[in-house]
């Protein structure tokens, strides 16, 4: 399986020391992906999600690392049937790939994808959630993976929100990360004139607001084309951000709980939206 390469001998693993790993390590590192515009894909669900990607050119997939374990056989075999070099590593180079506890063994090297809110948006999707200032990649992962489940057609990262490709957060999204779009832009303002521009009306999920998903739901408003707005996990939209919103509305709580981490809100948000749109 191992490929010849300068730093290793003809069908030896390469090491963590090997400048092939090296180099695909420092895309553990936000600037390292910038820099290379690439980031990885680890464990076998995200990485079968990548090389469906690539067969359907919707991304390319630039290399494979993987262990000697037969669960990685088929992998490496369609990576090798669509062109992409397959490396085999230690346990150990595959562990300093890795940002997890226990190390799955299989990383894909991705292309970055430079995909900009309005090329999101220009098949005027009808569900969209755009993430402002998040700080947690899992959360901001869950989001995405959530995102795909009810239909959304993009997801679309504003402000300092985390990196979409930080390894948690793709792991986090199970391989979602490849299914629809994803785009970024720090200018919060942009991306929601972008949404608007793209037929969508801007709510905010907000568990101070007037209005909640129950009496929006009867009057209609769920149904309309959306793009649900989520802010930090610590301090949720700033009142900067609600000012450029048509409205907020809140999950309404009937047991005794004070609020709802940011990805059940937006589970919840998302699904009471896309239940309305398929009615």
């Amino acid at each position: 399986m191992a490929e010849s390469t300068s730093d290793s001998r003809p069908g030896t693993p390469l090491t963590e020391r090997s400048s092939r790993v090296a180099v695909a390590r420092k895309l553990t590192r936000r600037a390292g992906r910038e820099k290379a515009g690439a980031f990885l894909a680890e464990g076998a669900q995200a990485v079968g999600e990548a090389l469906t990607a690539h067969a359907d050119d919707r991304l390319r997939v630039r290399e494979l690392f993987v262990t000697e374990h037969p669960r990685h056989a088929e992998l490496a075999e369609r990576a090798v049937l669509a062109g992409v070099p397959v490396r085999e590593v230690t346990d150990k180079a595959a562990a300093s790939l890795s940002e997890t506890v226990t190390p799955q063994g299989v990383v894909a090297v991705c292309d970055l994808p430079r995909t900009d809110p309005v090329a999101a948006l220009a098949q005027r999707p009808k569900l969209v959630a755009v993430l402002v200032g998040i700080a947690d990649p899992g959360n901001a992962g869950t989001v995405v993976r959530v995102s795909d489940a009810a239909g959304a057609g993009a997801v679309l990262f504003a402000g300092d929100t985390v990196d979409a490709y930080n390894g948690k957060a793709v792991r986090a999204s199970t391989g979602s990360l490849f299914h629809l779009p994803i785009a970024r832009d720090r200018d919060v303002s942009a991306v929601l004139a972008a949404c608007r521009d793209a037929g969508l009306r801007l709510v905010g999920a907000d568990g101070y607001a007037a209005g909640d998903l129950d009496t929006a739901d009867r009057a209609g408003e769920l149904a309309e084309p959306t793009a649900w707005v989520f802010g930090s996990e610590a301090h949720g939209l700033s009142d900067e951000v609600k000012a450029q919103l048509d409205t907020t509305l809140r999950v309404p709580l009937y047991g005794q709980a004070e609020s709802l981490n940011l990805a059940t809100a937006a589970a919840v948000c998302l699904y009471s939206s896309a239940r309305a749109q398929h009615r």
